[in-house]
């Protein structure tokens, strides 16, 4: 049974957030967490932020880590699917990693609520790129002034997250820790490290992995693991998705993209005439903001480097000048852009992406310790200790390996076979569809739900849920 009534769980909920572990927010707002007191690291962004979404007194909480170059928005749209499901009292918790602190949202935010005009958006944010002359302008992060970052891989990523697990069990709630692409590795690093001789799992009620596991395809040795540390410590502490030596770019063409689809779909694309977008993205005739967009992240018209992004959302109107989008196939463009797209200083994409914590993320090796581990200072090893039901979802990038490593861990544990759910749609699911497709659509979010119930009925039933749940 339940170990505090939802008032008991009001209560502590109030005291906690009051006593300066938490900063109230309204629904959909973030609340901001101390996080871990990273060395080096300025105090103001040694924080970790979440997304809420469901009843604030629910006794059970599904926590998410988004992947790579992804924030806490990525899954506004499925976790209000999902909670539409679920009968039972359940919030999902989105992570913000602490990189996205250094964002500025200033004039997405104008824009969004009709204080800045579609031009002074790219203006801003870009248009300073081939005008340099241009002000105001954004003014992105330099190397020099975050080498801190350097140091922001998995470790401070997983101790992170161990705050948000602390305060969403707070006074016996469930807790179901999940993630998507990278985050599914978070996940597993969480749930296998060694927090002071115990693993992360015992905090938690059941994993959740969404088209991302803890297997590593190619283990780094020692050596790669020192050379990989070496390169970082001479360069950019962040990830350059374009190659274009402009780090941030990637998470600001798809902010703004995103963010104009959605609050004016119908206008000419403010992003299809700028120079320095990849010509690969964009539309072979005019297109409007939707449009534009629709074709920039649609697996059948987005090119494979951008397959993190990618969405079966239908095609480009055959028709119109500009063009707009015909939704189609698992769900709509709108839908696909509000996985990204700007809602209150936040987004679903992620400007900065530290290089540390991918680096780190390919040496999980499902909670196994091996040598490049002990180089990275990894400390996830206790993979032969999950003891909760495991729940995993291949979509395109996971092409069956996702249910392969989810069930690797569930053998070295020594799980059931009824403790462990593995769908895969990695033949019809693109790498966005499970946050992404419509709700009537998402086999993700309809096997979801009734697999989290269970985890709710058993927790209602037990103190320690779940051992051996199908």
């Amino acid at each position: 049974m339940r170990k505090r009534t939802a008032v008991a769980i009001g209560i502590a909920a109030a005291a906690y957030m009051t006593a300066g572990g938490l900063t109230p927010a309204t629904a959909n707002d973030l609340v901001t967490l101390d996080g871990y007191p990273a060395p080096g690291t300025p105090a103001k962004y040694n924080k970790v932020q979440v997304l809420k979404q469901g009843p604030a007194d629910a006794g059970h909480v599904l926590v998410l880590v988004p992947g790579t170059s992804a924030g806490a928005a990525n899954f506004r749209p499925m976790a209000r699917a999902l909670l539409q499901r679920l009968e039972s009292d359940w919030q999902v918790w989105s992570i913000e990693r602490r990189e996205n602190l250094l964002e500025d949202h200033s004039v997405l935010q104008r824009y969004r609520t009709g204080r800045a005009t579609s031009e002074q958006l790219v203006d801003y944010y870009l248009g300073w790129l081939t005008n340099p002359g241009l002000t105001p302008r954004f003014q992105p992060k330099t190397t020099d002034e975050t080498t801190f970052a350097r140091d922001w891989g998995l470790k401070v990523a997983v101790k992170d997250v161990r705050r948000v697990v602390k305060a969403a069990g707070a006074n016996g709630r469930t807790v179901v820790l999940g993630g998507h692409s990278l985050g599914g590795r978070i996940t597993t690093a969480y749930a296998t490290w060694n927090f002071a001789g115990k693993p992360g799992v015992k905090d938690l009620s059941g994993l959740v992995f969404i088209d991302g596991g803890g297997a590593s395809r190619e283990l780094p040795t020692s050596a790669e693991a020192r050379a990989d540390l070496a390169e970082l410590d001479a360069g950019s502490p962040w990830s350059d998705l374009l190659g274009l030596g402009l780090p941030w770019v990637t998470g600001i063409f798809n902010a703004v993209g995103s963010t104009t689809a959605v609050t004016e779909p119908d206008r000419p694309s403010a992003l299809q005439s700028f120079p320095l977008v990849p010509g690969a993205l964009k539309a072979p005739v005019p297109a409007t903001n939707l449009g534009q967009y629709g074709y920039s992240v649609d697996s059948d018209t987005s090119p494979d480097f951008l397959a993190l992004v990618h969405s079966h959302i239908g095609n480009l109107a055959t028709s119109g000048e500009p063009r707009g989008w015909q939704d189609g196939e698992l769900g709509s463009a709108r839908r696909a852009a509000k996985v990204f797209s700007e809602y209150n200083g936040y987004d679903g994409t992620s400007w900065y992406h530290p290089r540390r914590l991918s680096l780190d993320g390919s040496s999980v090796n499902n909670g196994i310790a091996n040598p490049a581990q002990k180089v990275l200072g990894v400390r996830s090893v206790f993979g032969k200790r999950i003891d909760v039901p495991l729940f995993s979802f291949d979509a395109a990038l996971g092409g069956g390996r996702v249910a392969e490593s989810t069930r690797a861990l569930a053998v070295q544990s020594g799980l059931p076979r009824r403790a462990v759910t593995t769908i895969d749609r990695s033949r019809k699911f693109a790498h966005i569809d499970p946050l992404s497709a419509s709700p009537d659509r998402n086999t993700f979010v309809k096997r979801l739900a009734p697999w989290l119930e269970r985890i709710a009925a058993t927790s209602d039933r037990d103190q320690r849920p779940v051992r051996g749940l199908g």
